[in-house]
């Protein structure tokens, strides 16, 4: 047997195999009653073990408790994993009313695939796509639960269609068309009851066993314990039918599309490579920084055709892939791209950030246009800050004892987080001339002051001097921090150290406070506060955890080289005219006189790694900055 029809075979082969595993485990659990039946049906006839003499009305009751018991349990095991909620896809719904091109393309493929349409899609922040069932009670639409517990509705519904934002937004139509031709022919098999009940008898077990590993509490513990081990053990003996059972759905669904445009589906095998690097880049270099200073870019998926499209300028590899922009792109089947954009940007800071549900004074969107200066000169100001902080707290050069990591140094003026920034002390440069929006922009947020100590630090004339008549305390300026790093060998170690505290205390507090804004607000559905359209959940841990992180911790030094970049493009802007910029690919960029300085990354790894100044020093008067002069800080 050729075509589709031979993995559909082998798929509902592989059902009927998960599905005898589930009738094994029933015959066992009803094995004890069966035999008590038998015992008692055998007495109350005159046949096996007639009468009350002996050990047979013993061996009868003994049977007959055991049997009660196993009921129980496998009555318990049921219930568990029949009302347990199996794990559910974030996502952003759309409705057919806000995307009809959408739909109506999503059927007409189904049309000629001559496989059932799926009945509903939405969108996901990644570079994937997939079919979903949410027949589950508790994940169905409130329309759609209240009439099946009524009775209507009988029918199971088709699997969603689950579509990748970026595709959407980086896609040409007929690309879209092509990726989603074998996704959309698995709604075949999944209609296939054989296939339906197997794939829902592994959901549920496995929704059961992430119950069980929730249960807290010996009331509750105990016999939610029992339930996971017991779906544990039927998981591992059904483990292998089941991904067979996939697999054979995906090769008759890759089968069957075939026969549509199958030559533009290699192309947009193409894009789907692209995009991913694309939006890989845009999330790690771009929004991370964003999400860090409590701001969310608020078009993402628009923002990975701009990352693309210099991609395509720089890759030699991706020419002509700019050439596709003249043609339709596949967010134009949206009614309202730009709120579909917004939910889907939320929904990512949530999944890879771990950002609140929704927007306020610490969590606000930012455009595009307005990421310069609300997260690019904000976060190298705060590294700045958080630097010249640690190394008021080290002991003078030179000093010795095992105090040397703790002692700190003198005192430098702060003043309360109520108070403007700027307010006392001169701030020197061409930052002085700020005023009004633009220097409102550039202060701290709430999280961020707190994060650095519920307080800002003034610059220049705000460092007081000695009361003994010593030399001054030193200011915020970048030779105090190329002095100390270069003179001292052990400084890079001290500070990379208590900057790698610091952050993790900043973290702490951060967490701290949005999960006590969480419990002192109003209680929500997650599916109400999740972005506009969301009427399912969108399946996200509590407690504000990212389900996928973007990084790996980073090490003090790269820390520290952090750190000291973002000084030196603090003293850059300050002192040369330089602007803080955006690059789509690497993030935020210092651009003097209009073009990016990408080069400043070996001078100060060569003075954090090897105390060598002298490169950042060239580089420094290459540039014309004043490293003598002090920068302004939050």
């Amino acid at each position: 047997m050729a075509g589709p029809e031979a993995g559909e075979q082998a798929a509902r082969a592989r059902a009927l195999a998960v599905l005898r595993i589930r009738g094994a485990a029933l015959g066992a659990a009803v094995l004890p009653a069966a035999l008590a039946v038998v015992l008692f049906a055998g007495a109350a006839t005159g046949g096996l073990g007639a009468g009350d003499s002996g050990g047979w009305a013993l061996a009868r009751w003994i049977v007959a408790g055991i049997a009660m018991a196993v009921l129980l349990l496998a009555a318990l095991v049921a219930a568990v994993v029949a009302r347990a909620r199996p794990a559910l896809s974030p996502t952003v719904p759309v409705a057919e009313e806000s995307a009809p091109d959408l739909y109506r393309l999503v059927r007409d493929l189904a049309d000629r695939l001559e496989v059932p349409a799926p009945s509903a899609i939405a969108l996901t922040p990644d570079c994937d796509s997939w079919l979903e069932d949410r027949t589950h009670r508790a994940q169905a639409p409130p329309g759609r639960a209240a009439a099946r517990r009524s009775g209507a509705g009988r029918q199971v519904p088709a699997p969603v269609l689950v579509i990748g934002s970026p595709f959407l937004w980086w896609m040409r139509v007929g690309e879209l068309r092509a990726l989603l031709a074998p996704v959309v022919a698995g709604t075949g098999p999944s209609a296939h009851p054989d296939i339906a009940a197997a794939r829902r008898f592994v959901r549920g077990l496995d929704a059961a066993v992430a119950v069980a590993a929730r249960a807290r509490g010996t009331l509750r513990g105990i016999p939610l314990r029992f339930v996971g081990r017991v779906a544990r053990v039927l998981l591992r003996g059904c483990g292998e039918h089941a991904a067979q059972m996939e697999r054979g759905v995906a090769a008759a669904a890759s089968e069957r599309a075939q026969s549509v445009d199958y030559g533009l589906r290699i192309v947009a095998q193409e894009q789907v490579g692209l995009a991913y690097a694309g939006w890989d880049r845009l999330l790690t270099r771009v929004a991370l920084p964003a999400w860090r200073m409590g701001r969310w870019p608020a078009r993402l998926d628009a923002g990975v055709v701009s990352a693309l499209t210099e991609l395509s300028r720089r890759d030699r590899l991706a020419e002509g892939f700019t050439s596709r922009l003249g043609e339709r792109p596949a967010c134009d089947l949206l009614d309202e791209p730009g709120a579909i954009d917004r939910a889907a940007s939320l929904l990512a800071a949530r999944l890879f950030h771990g950002g609140p549900a929704e927007s306020g004074p610490d969590w606000a969107p930012v455009a595009w246009e307005r990421y310069p200066e609300e997260v690019v000169d904000r976060k190298w100001r705060l590294e700045a800050a958080r630097l010249h902080r640690v190394l008021d707290d080290l002991p003078a050069p030179g000093s010795a004892g095992p105090d040397r990591g703790t002692a700190t140094a003198a005192p430098v003026r702060e003043v309360r987080e109520k108070e403007p920034v700027g307010t006392k002390g001169a701030v020197h440069g061409p930052a002085a001339a700020e005023s009004g929006p633009a220097r409102r922009a550039a202060e701290p947020s709430a999280e961020a002051a707190e994060g650095l100590g519920g307080r800002v630090r003034v610059a220049a004339d705000a460092v007081p001097a000695p009361a003994d008549g010593g030399p001054a305390v030193a200011g915020p300026t970048l030779l105090r921090v190329i002095e100390r790093l270069a003179t001292d060998a052990d400084a890079s170690d001290l500070v990379a150290a208590r900057l790698v505290t610091e952050l993790e205390r900043e973290e702490r507090d951060t967490a701290d406070r949005r999960a006590a804004a969480r419990t002192a607000g109003p209680a929500q559905d997650t599916s109400e506060a999740a972005g506009p359209g969301v009427s399912w959940g969108d399946g996200l841990v509590d407690g504000g955890v990212p389900l996928f992180p973007l990084q790996a911790p980073r090490s003090g030094r790269e820390l520290l080289a952090d750190h000291v970049t973002a000084m030196v493009c603090c003293a850059a802007v300050d002192t040369a005219g330089a602007a803080p910029g955006l690059d789509w690919l690497d993030g935020p960029a210092l651009l003097v006189d209009g073009a990016r300085r990408a080069d400043v990354g070996r001078p100060v790894r060569s003075l954090v790694d090897d105390g060598d100044a002298e490169p950042l020093r060239d580089w420094l008067g290459e540039i014309g900055v004043r490293p003598d002069k002090p920068v302004r800080l939050v």
